[in-house]
């Protein structure tokens, strides 16, 4: 399978792992942290199938560039939870940093 394609599924199960745990409540609901762990497994069994093929420094800061911003977001509608300024600025820096990495680096080519 395309590579990328895994990397996309490896950060999409990523952040519905990441969310459970916040529904989990630290661990005491039983069917969000079986979820979570879950999720999580397989999450990164993808990520090491796309190590294969792409470099390690390409894809933990694409994989953890992109969770941590559509983590935020998804956390803003799911659960109210505010960004601010801040936030805001960090995520757009975050979000700078990855397409560096992918458009101009030689890295992962």
């Amino acid at each position: 399978m395309n590579p990328w394609i895994l990397l996309a599924i490896s950060i999409c199960l990523e952040i519905v792992a990441t969310n459970l745990l916040k529904v989990s409540d630290g661990f005491t609901k039983l069917l969000p942290t079986v979820g979570s762990l879950v999720l999580y497994a397989i999450s990164f069994y993808f990520v090491s199938i796309v190590f294969r093929t792409l470099s390690v420094g390409l894809v933990y800061a694409i994989w953890s560039g992109v969770g941590i911003v559509l983590t935020a977001i998804v956390a803003y509608f799911a659960f109210g939870q505010k960004i601010d300024t801040a936030g805001l600025i960090g995520m757009a820096l975050i979000i700078s940093g990855v397409l560096v990495i992918n458009l101009f680096s030689q890295t992962g080519h």
